[in-house]
């Protein structure tokens, strides 16, 4: 071979550059593709709560929640506000919710039916137009509470419970709470203790001041309705928020029974029976289902 003539590459080095061009391109394409995927949700199990927590003092979290109001901050720029859970100062009927809250946005509303010595069930409403959804999800909730009452019964009839007093007595007294809730909603009752709004700093401040609400609790750090909890004080609590005993558990009609309390629980403990929920247990509170 002449001297003058360069060497020739060896096979090797060209295969090795060859890998690496081709480690670079799939490189790349990993980046690409991880920035087109959309993002994690990063909300996910975390849960916000708004309202008054069992055993707090209701004239302190009033307090609380109209110097939040209060200091609540306009925004920069305009949008659609934040969310807020207003308290009525008593159970309103579907119609007269929608004359406290005005011309305010509204996302739900929270209600129960008042039954002395019980602890009824709290739902929660999805309503953007009230009166009108408030009515409809009234009816949802009353053909529920009539296949739950129904469920009552039938277990109340079966074998297990005609020999256990104490739990046929439960399932007697659940069908008629059951029943006279489906009656009520049905009814269009005076339910509605509060609701669910989203509206600017001023507008929140306004609804504060309209007659029957009794406090408007802004909760700007809400990000997701769907993961929020909403524990507005009952209009009948006015010293400490806690659940008393169902003392008219005893008594199927649903009258009070000695000792009654003057509140009522803001939930319920135990699973329905048309839930696959197993039986309470003779003694304990209505066996009625939480929202």
């Amino acid at each position: 071979m002449p001297a003058d003539v360069p060497p020739r590459p060896s096979r090797s080095a060209a295969l090795t550059w060859i890998a690496l061009g081709c480690a670079l391109v799939v490189l790349v394409v990993a980046v690409v593709q991880r920035r087109d995927e959309p993002a994690g949700d990063r909300t996910v199990g975390e849960v916000t709560r708004v309202g008054v927590a069992d055993g707090d003092r209701i004239p302190d979290y009033l307090r609380a929640a109209s110097t939040e109001l209060t200091a609540l901050a306009t925004p920069a720029s305009p949008g659609p506000g934040d969310y807020a859970l207003v308290s009525f100062a008593a159970y309103l009927t579907p119609a007269q919710a929608a004359t406290a809250l005005g011309a305010t946005p509204v996302s739900g509303v929270v209600a129960r039916v008042p039954l002395p010595g019980r602890q009824t069930e709290i739902v929660r409403i999805a309503a953007m137009r009230v009166p009108d959804d408030v009515v409809a999800g009234m009816a949802e909730v009353a053909a529920r509470k009539d296949r739950e009452a129904a469920d009552y019964r039938a277990r109340a009839a079966a074998p297990a419970a005609s020999a256990d007093p104490e739990l046929h007595r439960v399932y007697v007294t659940g069908a008629a709470v059951a029943a006279r809730e489906a009656a009520a909603y049905r009814a269009g009752c005076a339910c509605v203790y509060a609701a669910v709004v989203r509206d600017t700093p001023a507008a929140l401040r306004a609804l504060a001041g309209r007659s029957g609400v009794r406090v408007v609790d802004p909760a700007p750090e809400m990000v997701r309705l769907d993961r929020t909890v909403f524990s507005p004080p009952l209009p009948e609590q006015r010293d400490v928020a806690r659940p008393p005993a169902d003392t008219a558990l005893a008594d199927p009609t649903g009258g009070p029974g000695k000792g009654s309390s003057p509140e009522a629980a803001p939930t319920v403990n135990g699973s329905s029976p048309a839930h696959g929920g197993a039986p309470a247990a003779p003694g304990s509170p209505n066996p009625a289902p939480t929202s």
